[in-house]
């Protein structure tokens, strides 16, 4: 046998590992606070060269930035669009699909609790009945000494 997990499966967790993810985790979130600094850097760069261009250029990277705009929304309204529907056919599924299925198992309890109580009450209850008289009348006759 050998000290290391199975393929497929995590092991145990030790502290190694811990250390492991931490260090995982911090290097994570290094790359991502330096790309949110390398980005805010290229916005406050391109807001230089913008303020320090002609007209020409700004209204030029002006239009492309308006065209780059009116894509994000058209992407957005697709996606919303898809949202929709998704949602309408949820809802669908949950009417027509899930709520008969619950109206079936609610019905199949309710017919299981009645079944247990038939039989209860026309099973069990005589039964039971029937074993308390027969220890009653056991105990007569070992109190009369009747039977030995």
């Amino acid at each position: 046998m050998s000290d290391e997990p199975a393929e497929g499966s995590s092991g145990p967790i030790t502290d190694e590992t811990r250390i492991d993810v931490n260090t995982s985790q911090k290097k994570v979130m290094i790359w991502l606070v330096v790309v949110v600094i390398l980005i805010l850097a290229g916005l406050a760069a391109g807001t230089i060269f913008l303020l320090r261009s002609d007209v020409d250029t700004t209204s030029h990277i002006r239009d492309i930035f308006i065209i780059f705009m009116a894509l994000e929304s058209f992407i957005i309204g697709l996606a919303l669009i898809i949202l929709i529907v998704q949602l309408a056919t949820l809802i669908n599924l949950l009417q027509n699909e899930i709520k008969p299925i619950l109206n079936s198992t609610s019905e199949t309890v309710n017919t299981l609790r009645g079944t247990a109580t038939f039989l209860s009450n026309n099973l069990a209850e005589p039964v039971i009945k029937l074993n308390e008289s027969v220890a009653v009348f056991r105990k007569l006759l070992d109190f009369l000494k009747i039977w030995k």
